[in-house]
């Protein structure tokens, strides 16, 4: 893939601001599940090479593969790297020097996996929203197989914990040295799980219409928010589709977009992260993208994008047309560790290999 030699590139290459932090670019690298930690959750030193790559390569803002909160039901794949305790804080240090070494921010993604989780050390068990199992079925690149059992409805008390255990999370992030933590609530985990309609049928404050299905990730962003205090990032991830249901839609479309992304702006957050199978298309038909509804609802906050936005062109595009900020990019940075470098110098781009993910979907080809 090459760069058009006619297509200005310069918006991508705007400074912006998120909060207290600056970026020297609009170009950050999604956060992948990657699987290589040690199994008891701390970060390797190829984890933080595999980072600094990508600080190297000219991105501005590293977001972190999905880290669990806490050693109960939030670990969601085996290998999956933790901020539940100190020594999984301290390994993280290295990361964190490493990419600020190399000239780029980095931001801790929390994920609770909730009622999708292929596998946890710490409980046998799941839980979620409501007694009601994901949809589809466990991926093998992440040791998983089968379908997803069926989740133990979490109560009251359990809900308060899950938003204490993110904000103490966060608190561990920040002293790690971390620029800003992204709060997942995308992507069928729980978060988006209290906010999907056929996975959520509880009949309390946490349940029913949009507002109270989308309460819990709003809590979180608040409780994370206070946590911190004004100048720790505090950002979070919204979609529709699922690992465990791609094809999912907000039945309400605008009108659940314009309480959802509300709701979130209110809790305090500097971004809201978009993403999509295409960022750029519409997110229903008849409508506008995702990014375009974050943009109109939400009050301002910065939007970032993702999904698609591996051709310059198409990031460009999305840029110019006011819809997001800033852009992130996954698979295509997982091809070209140098993206916003090579686009710039108008070099050549790879294309994706999905064998990359193959068997694993875990960090390869890193030197140390």
């Amino acid at each position: 893939m090459s760069t058009d030699p006619n297509l200005n590139t310069d918006l991508l290459y705007q400074p912006i601001t998120l909060g207290a932090v600056r970026l020297d670019n609009r170009i950050a690298v999604a956060p992948m599940t990657r699987t290589s930690a040690h199994p008891d959750g701390r970060a390797t030193d190829e984890m933080a090479r595999y980072y600094e790559r990508f600080a190297e390569g000219g991105f501005a803002l590293l977001i972190t593969e999905g880290t669990y909160p806490d050693e109960a039901w939030s670990q969601g794949y085996l290998d999956q790297p933790g901020i539940a305790n100190d020594e999984q804080a301290a390994a993280w240090r290295p990361v964190v020097e490493r990419v600020h070494g190399a000239g780029a921010r980095i931001v801790m993604q929390l994920m609770h996996a909730g009622a999708q989780t292929q596998g946890n050390r710490f409980k046998t068990d799941t839980v979620g929203p409501s007694a009601v199992a994901p949809r589809g079925e466990q991926l093998g690149i992440y040791r998983g197989s089968g379908p997803f059992p069926t989740p133990r409805a979490m109560s009251a008390q359990e809900i308060r914990e899950v938003i204490a255990l993110f904000s103490r999370a966060a608190e561990r992030a920040r002293d790690a040295g971390f620029d800003g933590v992204e709060v997942h609530g995308a992507n069928g985990y729980l978060l988006d799980q209290f906010l999907t309609d056929y996975m959520n049928v509880r009949t309390d404050d946490y349940g029913g219409s949009t507002g109270n299905r989308v309460r819990l990730a709003a809590e979180v962003c608040a409780a994370v928010r206070r946590a911190v205090g004004p100048d720790f990032v505090v950002g979070v991830r919204v979609s529709q589709g699922k690992v465990s249901d791609y094809t999912y839609k907000w039945a309400g479309r605008e009108d659940d977009a314009r309480i959802i992304f509300g709701a979130l702006a209110q809790a305090g957050v500097d971004y809201i992260h978009t993403t999509e199978h295409h960022a750029s298309e519409p997110a229903w038909e008849g409508g506008q993208s995702l990014a375009h509804y974050a943009k109109q609802f939400g009050g301002g906050v910065p939007v970032m994008a993702n999904g698609g936005l591996g051709s310059p062109k198409i990031a460009v595009r999305l840029l110019e047309s006011g819809c997001a900020d800033l852009v992130s990019i996954g698979k295509s940075a997982l091809a070209n560790r140098a993206w916003p470098k090579q686009v710039r110098e108008r070099r050549p781009l790879e294309n994706f290999d999905a064998q990359l993910l193959q068997p694993l979907a875990n960090v390869k080809d890193v030197e140390l």
